[in-house]
């Protein structure tokens, strides 16, 4: 589920100057897993993955792939808690 403005950006370019200049744009696929909670503002950088039963704290930035069953939030992004897997999944 997301909540309202969460910007996902697959789109980048090369980050030197002389490469950049000369025109190409890139994609990276961003996945995200199941039962994810993703809250209001969130920007979700190129390549990322994010794992099952995540939830991402609001205006967060994610900057790098998340693990399964935690709690991110921040900018960039950290785990801030361990979510505990329970039989209601």
């Amino acid at each position: 589920m997301f909540g309202p403005n969460v910007s996902l950006y697959p789109a980048t370019h090369p980050i030197q100057p002389g490469e950049r200049a000369k025109g190409p744009e890139l994609a990276f696929p961003i996945k995200i897993g199941n039962d994810v909670w993703i809250g209001g503002g969130v920007t979700i950088c190129p390549g990322i993955t994010i794992g099952d039963g995540v939830t991402v704290g609001a205006g967060s930035v994610v900057t790098k792939d998340v693990p399964p069953y935690v709690v991110v939030a921040g900018n960039p992004d950290k785990v801030i808690k361990h979510l505990e897997i329970k039989g209601e999944i």
